[in-house]
């Protein structure tokens, strides 16, 4: 995630216990976690005469296991009534416990048609996961320490005794973009949002203007757009993903992080003003020279946030630039690097406006 202040975010804050409604009969159960600066993950419960749909089951873990039993139990929910777990993204502080949620309870693990995790085998031979297993370099040519870390995460969670709790979701249903599912005793429709992931799945409620968004909207932080993924164009993707969602009638916004809220299209106008901020830096950075994707993020973040998740979301916007013209990309030993054109006007905001008006 990015847009970092010196302020504890929503999202920062620890898992409550409390259980609480948020909408006719959607109630909110915070799971614990400690991944990427977040607190929790809000897992909901949709209740209908059939039982109850969970939505993100948090990370794996003895932690997330003991914490959705107690939420359930605090619910008056039993194991046996979870007839579908379904997971908004690829992420593993949202199918982490899916699986074994799924199996433990018997129900349908839903996701959206394109989804797959790292965890996932095989991969089609054009992942950027198996390119970077492959060459142990990132696709802008960096060296992924986060990367190494990630392949030893089976040895981890084996030494810890996690490996029973980190099984890679095996979906039982995966939903086409406007599909019609039946949750809390009414009609949802999905919603393909890719940007964060490509496989980025919302659910939204037109009866009542409940959007369950997931990590594509998030009330305090932004998410993080990133290049290592499928989409060729992960920031225009997300900004046509967020124009397509100011169509609807939402008045409710359930995010996977933070608290609910209403202003879904403010909202929406600060993230997008966030990248065009990003944008107005990344131009200011490159000055008209030739910089590696590396050297723009170490002049872009600091020292605190710098890694392969900075460089990735550089990388994105650069991408962003270069696919409107507004930037040349070249190879210079072994890593790519970019000529910026200072004065282009794109932004993430006139790529949404753009997409609005076509829509």
């Amino acid at each position: 995630m990015s847009e970092p202040a010196q302020r504890r975010r929503q999202e920062q804050e620890a898992a409550s216990s409390e259980v609480a409604e948020v909408a006719p009969g959607v109630l909110r159960l915070q799971l614990p976690i400690q991944f990427t600066g977040l607190g929790h993950v809000n897992c909901y419960a949709l209740v209908d005469e059939a039982g109850v749909a969970l939505v993100d089951a948090g990370m794996p873990g003895r932690a997330t296991w003991k914490a959705i039993g107690e939420r359930l139990e605090a619910a008056g929910i039993e194991l046996e009534a979870v007839h579908s777990v379904i997971v908004t993204h690829s992420h593993p502080d949202h199918f982490g416990s899916a699986e074994l949620l799924a199996k433990r309870a018997g129900a349908d693990l839903i996701v959206e048609r394109s989804f797959q995790t790292w965890l996932d085998r095989p991969q089609p031979s054009d992942s950027p996961y198996v390119e970077m297993a492959r060459t142990g370099r990132t696709p802008w040519g960096g060296i992924p320490f986060e990367w190494s870390r990630r392949q030893r995460l089976g040895h981890r969670l084996a030494r810890h005794g996690l490996a029973p709790y980190a099984r890679p979701p095996r979906p039982t249903r995966r939903l086409h973009h406007g599909e019609q599912l039946q949750l809390a005793g009414r009609s949802w429709r999905a919603l393909h949002t890719p940007g964060h992931t490509g496989d980025h799945l919302c659910l939204y409620d037109e009866e009542a203007g409940v959007l369950l968004s997931g990590d594509h909207v998030l009330p305090t932080i932004t998410p993080h757009i990133g290049g290592i993924t499928p989409l060729a164009d992960p920031l225009g993707t997300f900004a046509a993903s967020l124009a397509g969602l100011l169509q609807l009638g939402v008045t409710t916004v359930l995010p996977a992080h933070g608290h609910p809220f209403s202003d879904l299209a403010g909202r929406v106008r600060q993230i997008l003003a966030h990248h065009d901020r990003r944008l107005a830096s990344l131009r200011e950075a490159a000055g008209g020279g030739e910089e590696s994707v590396v050297e723009l993020a170490r002049r872009l973040f600091p020292a605190r946030l710098r890694g392969m998740m900075a460089e990735s979301e550089t990388y994105a916007h650069l991408e962003f630039l270069r696919l409107r013209g507004e930037a040349e990309r070249f190879e210079r030993g072994g890593e790519l690097c970019y000529r910026v054109d200072s004065g282009g006007g794109s932004s993430a905001t006139s790529a949404a406006l753009d997409c609005g008006r076509h829509s």
